[in-house]
């Protein structure tokens, strides 16, 4: 799709870092970037404008518009060969955001924004518009490098391709590697030497290997001869999905997960996995559903 790339702003420095992720991304996929703030207060039925005792350039809307201002002009300090444009939208962040991600090519937000609480990781915007959102969600924490491999999970389930296909993508566009991660011993959550534990009960963990091992590639498989230009390294691990993938963020410039993963429920939009990536990540995590790769 060759949306713009939407951008939420809020004021705070987790969203003007955003801003500039946004705008490389942008620049990236040669699209322009749509900054945007979900001004809540007209819904409240308060005053907007200034205080009449107080300084002409007071009130809500004006501050508003100097958040918007601010993140327009540091998109454009960022990257000034790409096309920006501001809008000051009525309503609630979610609502707003999920509404400006049914016709964009991506949407960035920060880990937290300035309604987040001390001691919460990720702000609940971030963490339902990854659930919700129509097209990929990038989430900005951790460090935003611009060097090292970008990470994709692997797991065969269709969330897992689209998020294959998005990472390559930005793999190619970014110069960079792709690690492709698969874990296999996904049920660990006893430990390796309980004797109930199930790699303790069955025979044959060669051949169980060997299919993980196939499913990987298969997985790859399409995806690279699309993407000739991307080195990519497999890794086949024994540990728990959520500890690998968080190992692999440390050195990472992105991480790449699908919605959910071949183990979900039916009717949970954000597996545990993806959430643990969005509380726990050192980089940026781009949440990608199957149905709009």
């Amino acid at each position: 799709m060759n949306g713009p790339v939407v951008v939420g702003v809020d004021g705070s420095e987790s969203a003007l870092t955003a801003v500039e992720v946004a705008a490389r991304e942008a620049r990236l996929r040669g699209v322009g970037l749509h900054v945007v703030h979900a001004f809540i207060w007209p819904t409240m039925h308060v005053s907007l404008g200034p205080s009449p005792s107080g300084p002409r350039e007071g009130g809500l809307r004006n501050a508003a518009e100097r958040m918007l201002a601010d993140g327009v002009a540091r998109a454009r300090e960022t990257e000034p060969g790409v096309e920006v444009t501001g809008d000051l939208v009525t309503g609630e962040p979610l609502s707003v955001l999920e509404a400006q991600s049914r016709d964009a090519s991506l949407v960035v937000v920060g880990s937290r924004g300035m309604g987040g609480f001390i001691g919460l990781l990720v702000g609940s915007t971030a963490v339902h518009l990854a659930a919700h959102g129509r097209c990929p969600v990038l989430v900005v924490r951790g460090d935003a490098r611009a060097s090292g491999p970008v990470v994709v999970a692997v797991d065969g389930s269709p969330e897992s391709d689209a998020a294959v296909g998005f990472a390559f993508a930005e793999a190619s566009a970014r110069g960079a590697e792709l690690v492709a991660v698969h874990a296999w011993n996904t049920w660990t959550e006893r430990g390796d030497d309980d004797p109930g534990h199930p790699q303790n009960l069955v025979d044959g963990l060669d051949r169980i290997r060997a299919g993980e091992e196939r499913l990987l590639a298969e997985a790859l498989a399409g995806w690279q001869d699309r993407h000739p230009d991307v080195t990519v390294h497999r890794r086949l691990v024994e540990r728990r999905i959520r500890q690998a993938l968080i190992a692999e963020t440390e050195n990472a410039q992105l991480i790449v997960m699908g919605a959910r993963g071949r183990g979900g429920f039916t009717g949970l939009l954000l597996g545990s996995v993806s959430q643990a990536l969005l509380h726990h990540a050192h980089c940026p995590v781009a949440v990608v559903r199957g149905d709009r790769p």
